[in-house]
Protein backbone atom coordinates (compact mmCIF):
# COMPACT_ATOMS: atom_id res chain seq x y z
CA UNK A 1 0.00 0.00 0.00
CA UNK A 2 1.58 3.25 -0.73
CA UNK A 3 1.97 6.00 2.35
CA UNK A 4 2.07 9.66 2.16
CA UNK A 5 4.07 11.83 4.14
CA UNK A 6 0.98 13.06 5.97
CA UNK A 7 0.52 9.42 7.04
CA UNK A 8 0.97 9.29 10.98
CA UNK A 9 0.79 5.90 11.33
CA UNK A 10 1.19 5.54 15.38
CA UNK A 11 2.36 8.79 17.18
CA UNK A 12 4.91 7.43 19.63
CA UNK A 13 5.28 10.61 21.73
CA UNK A 14 8.85 10.98 23.90
CA UNK A 15 8.02 9.31 27.70
CA UNK A 16 9.89 12.65 29.58
CA UNK A 17 6.89 15.06 27.43
CA UNK A 18 4.40 13.19 30.21
CA UNK A 19 6.09 11.63 32.85
CA UNK A 20 8.53 14.66 33.80
CA UNK A 21 11.25 12.41 35.35
CA UNK A 22 13.79 13.55 33.63
CA UNK A 23 15.96 14.96 36.43
CA UNK A 24 15.16 11.61 37.74
CA UNK A 25 16.35 9.83 35.13
CA UNK A 26 19.63 12.00 34.67
CA UNK A 27 18.87 14.25 31.97
CA UNK A 28 18.29 17.48 32.05
CA UNK A 29 15.11 19.36 29.94
CA UNK A 30 15.80 22.83 28.67
CA UNK A 31 12.86 25.33 27.97
CA UNK A 32 12.43 28.73 26.34
CA UNK A 33 9.08 30.14 26.79
CA UNK A 34 7.46 33.73 26.40
CA UNK A 35 3.59 34.66 27.07
CA UNK A 36 1.63 37.86 25.82
CA UNK A 37 -1.76 38.94 27.22
CA UNK A 38 -4.62 39.50 24.51
CA UNK A 39 -7.59 41.40 24.55
CA UNK A 40 -9.81 38.94 23.20
CA UNK A 41 -10.61 35.12 24.12
CA UNK A 42 -9.53 32.20 23.43
CA UNK A 43 -11.86 31.32 20.72
CA UNK A 44 -10.89 34.46 19.07
CA UNK A 45 -7.12 33.50 19.19
CA UNK A 46 -7.64 29.95 18.32
CA UNK A 47 -8.15 29.95 14.49
CA UNK A 48 -4.84 31.57 14.19
CA UNK A 49 -2.72 28.85 16.28
CA UNK A 50 -4.72 25.85 14.38
CA UNK A 51 -3.45 27.48 10.81
CA UNK A 52 0.25 27.51 11.68
CA UNK A 53 2.48 26.16 9.17
CA UNK A 54 1.79 24.87 5.70
CA UNK A 55 1.28 28.20 3.28
CA UNK A 56 0.33 30.41 6.18
CA UNK A 57 3.57 29.05 7.93
CA UNK A 58 4.88 30.63 11.09
CA UNK A 59 3.98 34.43 10.86
CA UNK A 60 7.28 35.64 11.73
CA UNK A 61 10.74 34.33 10.37
CA UNK A 62 9.45 32.78 6.98
CA UNK A 63 12.65 32.48 5.89
CA UNK A 64 14.34 31.39 8.60
CA UNK A 65 11.92 28.38 8.88
CA UNK A 66 12.93 27.59 5.29
CA UNK A 67 15.97 27.70 5.72
CA UNK A 68 15.86 25.49 9.16
CA UNK A 69 14.12 22.83 6.73
CA UNK A 70 16.61 23.12 3.83
CA UNK A 71 19.45 22.64 6.51
CA UNK A 72 17.49 19.34 7.83
CA UNK A 73 17.23 18.24 4.27
CA UNK A 74 20.53 18.46 3.64
CA UNK A 75 21.82 16.18 6.42
CA UNK A 76 19.07 13.81 5.50
CA UNK A 77 16.27 14.75 7.46
CA UNK A 78 12.48 15.18 6.18
CA UNK A 79 12.97 19.00 5.27
CA UNK A 80 10.44 21.50 5.37
CA UNK A 81 7.62 19.26 3.99
CA UNK A 82 5.94 22.68 3.99
CA UNK A 83 2.27 20.58 3.93
CA UNK A 84 -0.52 19.83 5.92
CA UNK A 85 -3.69 18.04 5.74
CA UNK A 86 -5.93 20.81 6.15
CA UNK A 87 -5.42 24.86 5.92
CA UNK A 88 -7.25 25.07 9.13
CA UNK A 89 -7.97 21.84 11.03
CA UNK A 90 -5.72 19.67 13.06
CA UNK A 91 -5.77 16.56 14.60
CA UNK A 92 -3.56 14.35 16.56
CA UNK A 93 -1.12 12.78 14.55
CA UNK A 94 -1.13 14.97 11.83
CA UNK A 95 2.00 16.18 9.96
CA UNK A 96 2.80 20.02 10.08
CA UNK A 97 5.81 20.78 8.21
CA UNK A 98 9.02 19.06 10.06
CA UNK A 99 6.58 18.69 13.50
CA UNK A 100 4.11 16.26 14.50
CA UNK A 101 0.76 16.67 16.53
CA UNK A 102 0.76 15.50 19.47
CA UNK A 103 -2.23 16.77 21.22
CA UNK A 104 -4.66 19.84 20.14
CA UNK A 105 -7.33 21.03 22.56
CA UNK A 106 -9.59 23.48 20.58
CA UNK A 107 -9.15 26.06 21.93
CA UNK A 108 -6.52 25.79 24.50
CA UNK A 109 -3.61 23.70 23.47
CA UNK A 110 -1.27 22.61 20.63
CA UNK A 111 1.45 20.34 20.99
CA UNK A 112 3.93 19.68 18.25
CA UNK A 113 6.74 17.09 17.95
CA UNK A 114 9.33 18.16 16.07
CA UNK A 115 10.99 15.44 13.39
CA UNK A 116 13.52 17.62 12.18
CA UNK A 117 17.04 15.59 13.10
CA UNK A 118 17.98 17.30 15.90
CA UNK A 119 21.24 16.55 18.85
CA UNK A 120 17.85 15.76 20.97
CA UNK A 121 14.16 15.64 21.04
CA UNK A 122 12.06 18.47 21.22
CA UNK A 123 8.02 19.84 21.09
CA UNK A 124 6.43 23.16 20.77
CA UNK A 125 3.56 24.00 22.80
CA UNK A 126 0.75 26.83 22.51
CA UNK A 127 -1.27 27.26 25.23
CA UNK A 128 -4.51 29.82 25.79
CA UNK A 129 -5.75 30.46 28.95
CA UNK A 130 -8.52 33.09 29.93
CA UNK A 131 -7.06 35.78 32.63
CA UNK A 132 -9.37 36.50 35.67
CA UNK A 133 -9.07 40.35 35.18
CA UNK A 134 -10.10 40.14 31.11
CA UNK A 135 -8.51 38.68 28.10
CA UNK A 136 -6.71 36.11 27.35
CA UNK A 137 -2.63 34.40 27.69
CA UNK A 138 -1.28 33.01 25.25
CA UNK A 139 1.68 30.98 25.82
CA UNK A 140 4.88 29.61 23.33
CA UNK A 141 6.49 26.64 24.93
CA UNK A 142 9.74 25.46 23.39
CA UNK A 143 11.12 22.10 25.41
CA UNK A 144 14.50 20.00 24.26
CA UNK A 145 16.11 16.93 26.01
CA UNK A 146 19.52 17.36 24.70
CA UNK A 147 21.38 14.09 23.08
CA UNK A 148 25.11 15.05 24.88
CA UNK A 149 27.09 17.43 24.73
CA UNK A 150 26.29 18.41 21.40
CA UNK A 151 22.89 19.01 22.25
CA UNK A 152 23.34 21.41 24.94
CA UNK A 153 25.93 23.07 23.02
CA UNK A 154 22.89 23.07 19.89
CA UNK A 155 20.61 24.35 22.31
CA UNK A 156 22.41 27.53 23.41
CA UNK A 157 24.01 28.36 20.36
CA UNK A 158 20.44 28.93 18.95
CA UNK A 159 18.60 29.95 22.26
CA UNK A 160 19.28 33.81 21.07
CA UNK A 161 18.00 33.33 17.79
CA UNK A 162 15.03 31.23 19.06
CA UNK A 163 14.44 34.34 21.47
CA UNK A 164 13.70 36.78 18.87
CA UNK A 165 11.53 34.39 16.43
CA UNK A 166 9.18 33.43 19.06
CA UNK A 167 8.80 36.92 20.06
CA UNK A 168 8.00 37.97 16.90
CA UNK A 169 5.97 35.47 16.53
CA UNK A 170 3.33 36.53 19.34
CA UNK A 171 3.29 39.96 17.98
CA UNK A 172 2.31 38.63 14.84
CA UNK A 173 -0.32 36.53 15.94
CA UNK A 174 -1.68 39.26 17.54
CA UNK A 175 -1.66 41.27 14.63
CA UNK A 176 -2.88 38.24 12.56
CA UNK A 177 -6.01 38.19 15.22
CA UNK A 178 -6.38 42.42 15.42
CA UNK A 179 -6.61 42.38 19.10
CA UNK A 180 -4.40 44.30 21.31
CA UNK A 181 -1.42 43.22 23.62
CA UNK A 182 -2.36 44.17 27.21
CA UNK A 183 1.42 42.14 28.49
CA UNK A 184 4.42 41.10 26.70
CA UNK A 185 5.63 38.99 24.99
CA UNK A 186 8.09 38.33 28.22
CA UNK A 187 9.74 35.71 29.36
CA UNK A 188 8.23 32.63 30.99
CA UNK A 189 10.40 32.14 34.26
CA UNK A 190 12.21 29.11 33.69
CA UNK A 191 12.09 26.60 36.87
CA UNK A 192 15.59 25.49 38.29
CA UNK A 193 16.43 22.20 38.21
CA UNK A 194 16.74 20.96 41.66
CA UNK A 195 19.62 18.66 42.95
CA UNK A 196 18.91 14.79 43.59
CA UNK A 197 18.06 14.34 46.90
CA UNK A 198 16.63 17.79 47.39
Amino acid sequence: MDTCWTDAGQVTPPEWVYCGDTEYAGGTLLSLGFRVVLDATPAEVWPAIARIGGKTCYYFGTGLWRLRGLLDRMVGGIGFRGGRRHPEGLVVGDALDFWRVLEVEPPRRLLLLAEMKLPGEAVLEFTLTPVPAGGVELRQIARFLPKGLGGILYWYTMEPLHRWVYRGMLKALAQVVGKRITLGPEPIPQKRPRPHGA
